[in-house]
C-alpha cells in the first residue's frame, strides 16, 4: 500500500441507494483507494463504520448552475416576475457587484459540497478563475458562456471557446464545455459553429432553450417584451439575425455536437421532445424545478419527456432564481410536482441522469464497483415506508455528510 492509499473501509446504513439497482436495506458500500469496490448487504470484511439511520446515495449531480450568483441571500426580483424584467435585474446586479466573482463561485462550491453535490455543470463567464475548482476538488464541467449578439463577434467568441477547451485539456481540476447561451443572445452562425467545435473537440455543449414564453413569442412572431428588449440593445436588423423559429430547429442545429445539454426546456414542443428522445445517446434536458416555480411557468412537461425517452437531469440554476444550491431540494420538489413519476426516476434524475448528461456516467452518478466513491449521506426519519424512496423525498431531513473520492469532505466526522 502506497502512502497515498488507505485501508479499505465499509460504510453501513439503513438504506443504500445504488440508483442503477433497487435500494438495499442494511446496505453496505466498501471503499478502496477512493473507489467503490463493493455494494451489498450482510457482513463485510475489514473496518466497518455503521452510519445508523441514514441513506447512502451517490453524490448528487447538479447538471446546471451559475455559481457567480452564490453570494446572493435571496433570488433577484420577485416570484412570478416577467422574464425580461428578471434579465434586467441580472444585468444590474453584475454592474453593481463590488467583489470578484470567484469569491461567489468558491462560496457556491462549498455550499454544493455541504448539500451533497459532488459534480457540477457550471456556466462560467469569460475571465473566470479556475482556483475555486482546484480547491473544492469535486467533479466539475465548466461551460464557457458564449454570447454574440452581432455577426462580427462570432469569430472572437469562437477563439475564446478554443482557448477554454485547451485550458481544460491541461487541467485535472475541471473539464471544458462550451455554452452558447440561447437563441436570443447568439448569432445563428455561432450556434452552428459551436456544435461543430463540440464535435471536433469532444466536449459537451449547454444551450438555454424554450426557457420562457417571451422567448417563444420573440422567436415565432418577432414581438413581445424580449423582442423589444433586443431591438433596444442591438437594433431590429441584428435582432432578426438571432435565432428564430421553433425549438425543434435548434435541437437539429445542436445535434452534431459531441454531447448536448438543453437547459430548462420549459416550453419544448412535441416535435422537439421527439427529436431529443431520438438523440438520447448524446442529448439531454436539464430541468430546474425551483427556478421553474419561481417564474410561475406552465406545468413542466416532465412526464411527456420521460415517456418519449428523453434523458432528463436536474439543476439548481442559481441563487438568482432559487433559494439555495440543494439538488436534494430540487428532487423533493420534482417529486411533489410530478406524483405520477416514480420516486426511483426522480432520484436517477438527480444522480445518474446528470452524470449521463455530462458524459461522466462511467465514473459518477451511481454506486457500483469501480465508480468514484462520491457519496451523499442523508439522514432518514424514524418511521418505516413501503417504498424506501419515500423516506428520502417525504422528509425535510438534511444531507449530513459528503464524501468525494473516498474521503469525507463535509459533515459529520469530517477528516
Amino acid at each position: 500500500m502506497t502512502p497515498s492509499q488507505r485501508a479499505p473501509i465499509t460504510l453501513k446504513a439503513r438504506y443504500v441507494f445504488p440508483v442503477t439497482g433497487d435500494p438495499l436495506p442494511d446496505g453496505t458500500v466498501t471503499i478502496d483507494d477512493g473507489a467503490v469496490s463493493a455494494v451489498g448487504t450482510g457482513p463485510a470484511e475489514g473496518e466497518v463504520r455503521d452510519l445508523g439511520n441514514v441513506a447512502i446515495l451517490p453524490g448528487l449531480v447538479n447538471a446546471h448552475t451559475h455559481l457567480e450568483f452564490s453570494d446572493l441571500a435571496q433570488p433577484l426580483g420577485r416570484p412570478g416576475m416577467g422574464f425580461v424584467d428578471w434579465i434586467e435585474e441580472v444585468i444590474a446586479y453584475r454592474r453593481r457587484r463590488t467583489g470578484p466573482a470567484w469569491r461567489a463561485v468558491a462560496k457556491g462550491l462549498d455550499e454544493c459540497l455541504r448539500l451533497g453535490t459532488t459534480a457540477v455543470g457550471e456556466i462560467a463567464q469569460p475571465g473566470w478563475s479556475a482556483e475555486p475548482f482546484q480547491e473544492a476538488g469535486l467533479d466539475a464541467t465548466v461551460f464557457l458562456e458564449l454570447i454574440a449578439l452581432t455577426a462580427d463577434r462570432v469569430q472572437d467568441v469562437l477563439a475564446l471557446a478554443e482557448e477554454h477547451i485547451e485550458a481544460g485539456n491541461g487541467s485535472v481540476a475541471w473539464r471544458a464545455g462550451i455554452g452558447p447561451h440561447s437563441p436570443y443572445s447568439t448569432d445563428v452562425a455561432l450556434i452552428q459553429c459551436a456544435a461543430l467545435l463540440s464535435s471536433r473537440k469532444r466536449v459537451p455543449i449547454a444551450f438555454h432553450l424554450a426557457e420562457s414564453k417571451e422567448e417563444i413569442e420573440r422567436a415565432t412572431s418577432q414581438s413581445g417584451p424580449l423582442w423589444e428588449f433586443l431591438t433596444r440593445r442591438v437594433g431590429p436588423s441584428c435582432a432578426e439575425r438571432l435565432g428564430a423559429g421553433p425549438a425543434r430547429e435548434w435541437v437539429s442545429a445542436l445535434s452534431p455536437a459531441h454531447r448536448v445539454l438543453v437547459i430548462h426546456g420549459n416550453y419544448l414542443g412535441d416535435e422537439a421532445i421527439a427529436d431529443l428522445a431520438d438523440g438520447s445517446d448524446h442529448m439531454a434536458v436539464v430541468y430546474c424545478p425551483r427556478t421553474h416555480d419561481y417564474f410561475g411557468h406552465d406545468p413542466y412537461p416532465l412526464e411527456k419527456m420521460l415517456r418519449a425517452g428523453v434523458t432528463v437531469a436536474l439543476g439548481t440554476d442559481s441563487r438568482a432564481s432559487a433559494p439555495d444550491l440543494s439538488v436534494l431540494a430540487e428532487m423533493r420538489l420534482a417529486a411533489r410536482r410530478h406524483p405520477s413519476v416514480p420516486r426511483s426516476t426522480i432520484l436517477r434524475m438527480g444522480t445518474h441522469a446528470g452524470a449521463v448528461a455530462l458524459g461522466r456516467a462511467d465514473q459518477i452518478g451511481s454506486l457500483g464497483p469501480g465508480k468514484q466513491a462520491d457519496l451523499a449521506i442523508v439522514r432518514l426519519p424514524d418511521h418505516a415506508a413501503a417504498d424506501p424512496h419515500d423516506l428520502v423525498f417525504d422528509s425535510d431531513e438534511p444531507v449530513v455528510a459528503t464524501w468525494v473520492r473516498g474521503r469525507i469532505r463535509r459533515g459529520e466526522d469530517k477528516e
